[in-house]
């Protein structure tokens, strides 16, 4: 095992578009937008095996929850209606949003974070054992590299000072001006997952000893989760270009939306030790050792960044195309084309989550310094989605 995963082990774009097998759980329109033919049933709460949702959706924006956010970026609900947590990518700030009145308290600043390009304050998560031990992780740029960390919430300090020190559980993820991946989550085994960049260095995606270009998993302290298909390594899939979204659905199947390059953005059915091809591949391809997208966008309609899953259906936020697109799925494959809303009403679109109750929480992404900012942005919307 390299050296900084031995390390770790004891410490434990926005855009850039120009499981089975015995392992545990999670591995599980325009013209331009295409999709592959169903394959076997999925389900969930409202969901009997052998269905699957409609072929045609729709989406409302039922309110503005809040507005006037510096370059948001990872969200994370709290339990019970306590509100919504906003990372701020360029300010390395932890904000509170109140969903009722839309009030916004800083929890405070994360230390060591070095915001430049695609880089800074990124994708954050609650701990499974949150209601006992109030962590928040935390993925962000540094000087020196891209790592993960924790870090106690406590809501009875003074706003700012709400935050603990960052504790380090995983280091040594390659930083670059682009392609830093970012998105972190907790997966339905209680694992930690974590996307991540090659940094526009290529080579990294198809190296298996590097960490960019990669989808990780790890235990919450950090080691690499017991069952990864690459003994000693958190590697659990490869051959990525820039790893935003992760979203699993009701049967524990894990699923990830990744950046193109010039000509195909894609959403992808992640098995462990999958390689999914770049740079040798970009969408489809007719090599049998690289795993296919279940769907593919043209760059210009897409450049994905946050995924949900609810009742069957993929929703996936969109930086450049500007739009929410609607995924509906068979299991691991789209059941049907591709299904766009919002286009150019809201900007640029960075992340969405699951609101319960067939709602949505969707981030806005026009302060990253590719978009073109109005009165009011950035915002979280609350959507009611089918």
């Amino acid at each position: 095992m390299p050296a900084i995963w031995a390390a770790t082990a004891l410490l434990l774009t926005a855009g850039c578009s120009a499981g089975s097998g015995g392992l545990p759980p999670g591995a599980g329109g325009t013209a331009s937008a295409t999709a592959t033919a169903p394959s076997s049933p999925s389900s969930s709460s409202r969901q009997t095996a052998g269905q699957v949702p409609p072929a045609k959706g729709s989406v409302k924006v039922l309110r503005t929850v809040a507005e006037g956010l510096d370059t948001p970026w990872g969200l994370a609900p709290l339990p019970e209606g306590g509100g919504l947590l906003v990372s701020s990518r360029d300010q390395g700030t932890i904000t509170r949003v109140d969903t009722r009145t839309g009030r916004k308290t800083e929890l405070g600043r994360v230390s060591g974070v070095s915001p430049a390009g695609e880089g800074g304050l990124l994708g954050i998560a609650l701990s499974p054992d949150y209601a006992s031990d109030h962590m928040i992780y935390a993925y962000f740029t540094s000087a020196s590299d891209n790592r993960i960390v924790r870090m106690l919430y406590d809501e009875k300090k003074p706003s700012g000072e709400q935050l603990g020190a960052p504790d380090t559980v995983f280091r040594g993820i390659p930083k670059g001006m682009i392609h830093n991946g970012g998105r972190i989550a907790f997966g339905p085994d209680g694992m930690l997952y974590a996307g991540t960049g090659e940094t526009g260095d290529r080579g990294l995606a198809q190296d298996t000893k590097s960490l960019g270009g990669k989808i990780l998993r790890l235990t919450p302290e950090g080691e690499p989760a017991p069952g990864d298909p690459f003994p000693g390594s958190p590697v659990y899939s490869y051959g990525h270009r820039n790893v935003q979204g992760l979203a699993w659905d009701a049967k524990q199947r894990l699923f990830a939306s990744e950046f193109g390059q010039d000509t195909w953005d894609e959403l992808n059915a992640i098995k462990p030790g999958g390689d999914y091809g770049w740079p040798k591949a970009e969408g489809r391809s007719s090599d049998p050792k690289y795993r296919n997208p279940i769907a593919q966008w043209h760059t210009d309609d897409a450049s994905p960044s946050g995924i949900a899953w609810v009742d069957g259906v993929i929703w996936m936020a969109s930086l450049r195309g500007e739009r929410l697109w609607r995924v509906p799925l068979n299991g691991t494959a789209a059941s049907a084309k591709p299904q766009s809303f919002l286009k150019g009403e809201y900007g640029r679109l960075r992340t969405v989550a699951p609101a319960g109750d067939g709602r949505l929480w969707l981030v806005t992404s026009e302060t990253d310094g590719r978009g073109t900012p109005r009165s009011g942005d950035d915002r979280i919307l609350e959507l009611k989605v089918t």
